[in-house]
């Protein structure tokens, strides 16, 4: 009974040399499948990302985008075979992770910006200029929704530019031709409501909403001063406002037609590029009157506020297209001019304001800046860049 017992406590307590020798295999093999888990985990959280701090460039030579990210302003994938990307814009879905690019030549491409792949494959005609027009699709599938001809006239079609989407499942866009704003209202079932301002200027060449919504603004080519229409009270129709801020003067030649995609609203003053003048107009947002003006280097194309307001950043047509000229929102002085090289085409601020990317189109290049310091911190290369269009636009009204 003694020996019995004395084996079964060595047989716990100490186990044989056999024993031991398997329990150290059964351990060295656990150990290796643990580890080979936690490999397996790693790299598919390395692999696995938000869509946040991404952004779109535009590299129109080619036909191509760059997907970037701006946490550690890299590059992660190049999209090919687009075809026209020449005057290429783009717009997100609302979870940030679709980008809806569309080109010159009327191509409606869906890009996953996670995989860096086009959904699909899929390219669907748009029109542009010609005819003349607005055509919706859905998101999904990008299937056709609706198609507006931007007719007027003895039927005659009008180039369409200045397309935003405003709140209440609507979007708003200006006949160049025509002299024209539409409202085209999708929020009943059937077919959109179109409603039409009449005599608004001649030439509205591009336009803007307000960060709030409420108020669109076309700017006008064929005459001093700009068109605001007030989408809360439609009913009252178009006011012009500043007609005569080139009233005496001589308009230069125009190289480059400017943009107010950016909206530069600092408090309660916006601003935006005079046309043919070497100015940038400040507008009181009260009244919609003069404020001031801020005399810059060339043509301002872009006027971009910060997304705090602080500052205001402008690039130029040629022949000053090398330089970006930085604005005080507050002194309404210029407190930086930066040189990043011919063919500045395009800025886009990261979502807090702390970055600001640049396309050098003759450079191949992109640069980011650090808008506190104005100091350089990264430059990428690129195939002649144009528009950069960070995610974060999912979330911001007319963008």
């Amino acid at each position: 009974m003694n020996s019995l017992m004395e084996t079964a406590n060595r047989t716990v307590d100490e186990p044989a040399a056999s024993t031991r020798a398997e329990l150290r295999v059964v351990l060295i093999v656990s150990l290796m499948v643990l580890l080979l888990v936690f490999a397996i985990a790693g790299k598919a959280e390395a692999a696995s990302r938000g869509s946040g701090d991404l952004a779109l460039v535009v590299e129109r030579a080619n036909g191509s985008l760059q997907v970037v990210e701006t946490t550690d302003n890299s590059s992660l994938a190049r999209v090919e075979g687009l075809g026209d990307l020449s005057h290429a814009s783009a717009v997100f879905s609302r979870d940030q992770r679709f980008a809806y690019v569309f080109g010159r030549d009327g191509g409606l491409s869906k890009v996953d910006m996670l995989d860096g792949k086009v959904q699909d494959g899929r390219l669907v005609a748009v029109s542009n200029y010609e005819p003349g027009g607005v055509k919706v699709f859905d998101a999904d599938d990008l299937s056709l929704v609706a198609d507006i001809p931007a007719s007027y006239g003895n039927g005659q079609q009008s180039k369409v530019i200045g397309l935003v989407d405003a709140p209440g499942r609507r979007f708003v866009f200006s006949l160049w031709d025509a002299g024209q704003i539409w409202v085209a209202d999708f929020s009943q079932v059937g077919e959109p409501q179109i409603s039409r301002y009449k005599d608004i200027g001649r030439n509205p060449y591009d336009a803007l909403i307000t960060p709030d919504g409420r108020y669109y603004i076309a700017g006008l080519f064929g005459e001093d001063g700009l068109a605001l229409l007030d989408l809360w009270h439609t009913e009252n129709g178009v006011r012009r406002i500043l007609p005569n801020y080139g009233k005496g003067e001589q308009k230069l030649p125009v190289y480059k037609m400017p943009h107010l995609e950016g909206w530069a609203v600092a408090g309660n003053r916006a601003f935006v590029p005079a046309v043919g003048r070497n100015e940038v107009l400040v507008i009181d947002m009260s009244t919609w009157t003069e404020a001031g003006r801020v005399a810059v280097k060339g043509q301002p194309v872009f006027v971009m506020g910060r997304p705090d307001g602080r500052q205001v950043w402008v690039n130029f047509a040629v022949p000053n297209n090398d330089t970006v000229q930085v604005i005080d929102a507050e002194t309404l002085a210029l407190t930086k001019t930066l040189n990043p090289g011919k063919g500045v085409l395009h800025m886009e601020f990261e979502p807090r304001g702390e970055e600001v990317w640049v396309s050098v189109r003759d450079r191949d290049e992109l640069h980011v800046y650090d808008t506190a310091s104005f100091a350089r911190v990264a430059t990428l290369p690129a195939q002649k860049p144009s528009g950069i269009f960070m995610t974060a636009r999912a979330a911001r009204i007319g963008l």
